[in-house]
């Protein structure tokens, strides 16, 4: 069985790291494809490979809608096919793997599956990126399993541990109530609701002395890895009126670089200060401990590992079996095919 889903959509890249009259050279699912703009706009995704001496293509140059091999000067199209050589007799017998790919909310999103299946409707939505929100993107790769970067983003409960400092947590959410849903486009959320609570550090000089709060974190999960966190502080018994500080919404997408490491999208308010805390916050507070457990699994089957499983898993695990589902539909698929 395939270590990843094929039927779904994945985050290849935020718009702005494919740069203008160039091509992004990135792996994903364990393959290095090549990404760039054709003139009018739409999203080319071949094979970073020559069929040839096996050069990353990316080595070349582009010629128009092409890409030129650097090493003999093949050229492929948006289609794969090799449309231009040097050499006589290549062209037909010339072609790399080709990928289906849309940019929608700010990014670049890739289909590795049927693409008659392939409907950009079915995007996660992501809309709100779209609108005049001061934000800045982030990119990393962060050393573990997409699942295990999953796990870590649907339990809410570990900031309560690791992010102390950074969010001035205060064991608040374990006075909450949990509540996990699924929907019928498929979406898991894993919401967290808590009423009464004594505010985080950076709130407090925000309230009047030994004002209570409520306060709601919600993340949605798209299969395979698409998720989506909102954050509100409102002043307790308010009904969620009186805002302490505007709502947060932010995006948490997951793809796999390789089966044990991992592309992180996300974003940020402006400035560097931000975005360095966003670093420290991901790279040494969270990736240890992802890193940590995917040193320990070795390459061994999660549930092989017999784990350990509380009850504030419940959206992390609702989500694996999601994932483990549809990888053995589409093997059932694949065998009767």
């Amino acid at each position: 069985m395939s270590s990843y889903v094929r039927n779904a959509w994945y985050m290849a890249a935020w718009a702005e790291q494919v740069p203008d009259g160039g091509f992004l050279s990135r792996r994903l699912l364990d393959r290095l494809w090549l990404i760039w703009r054709l003139s009018d706009g739409s999203i080319a995704m071949i094979e970073d490979r020559c069929p040839h001496r096996f050069v990353a293509l990316s080595k070349g140059r582009r010629d128009g809608d092409r890409v030129v091999c650097g090493y003999h000067g093949l050229g492929f199209d948006s289609t794969g096919q090799c449309v231009h050589s040097p050499f006589p007799d290549v062209q037909p017998r010339a072609q790399v793997a080709t990928m289906y790919a849309v940019e929608r909310h700010l990014g670049i999103w890739f289909w590795p599956g049927d693409p008659a299946l392939a409907d950009p409707a079915s995007i996660p939505d992501y809309a709100y990126l779209d609108g005049d929100r001061p934000a800045e993107r982030g990119h990393l790769v962060i050393k573990g399993n997409y699942e295990l970067m999953t796990d870590n983003l649907m339990d809410l409960t570990h900031a309560e541990f690791i992010h102390v400092e950074s969010f001035g947590t205060n064991g608040s959410i374990f006075i909450g109530k949990q509540s996990v849903k699924q929907e019928p486009d498929g979406a898991i959320w894993n919401n967290w609701d808590i009423a009464g609570a004594e505010p985080p550090g950076w709130a407090a000089p925000m309230l009047e002395e030994g004002a209570k709060i409520d306060q709601w974190l919600h993340m949605r999960w798209h299969a395979p890895a698409n998720m989506d966190l909102s954050i509100g502080i409102a002043k307790a018994d308010s009904n969620r009126a009186e805002l302490v500080v505007p709502p947060l919404r932010n995006p948490h997408i997951v793809t796999p670089e390789t089966t044990g490491t991992s592309h992180y999208f996300y974003d940020h308010a402006p400035g560097e200060a931000e975005a360095a805390q966003a670093r420290r916050v991901f790279l040494e507070e969270d990736e240890p401990m992802i890193e940590s457990a995917e040193e320990a699994l070795a390459g061994q089957d999660f549930w092989d590992a017999r784990p350990l499983i509380l009850a504030s898993d419940a959206g992390a695990i609702r989500a694996r079996r999601r994932l483990m589902q549809m990888r053995r539909s589409e093997a059932v698929a694949a065998n009767e095919a």
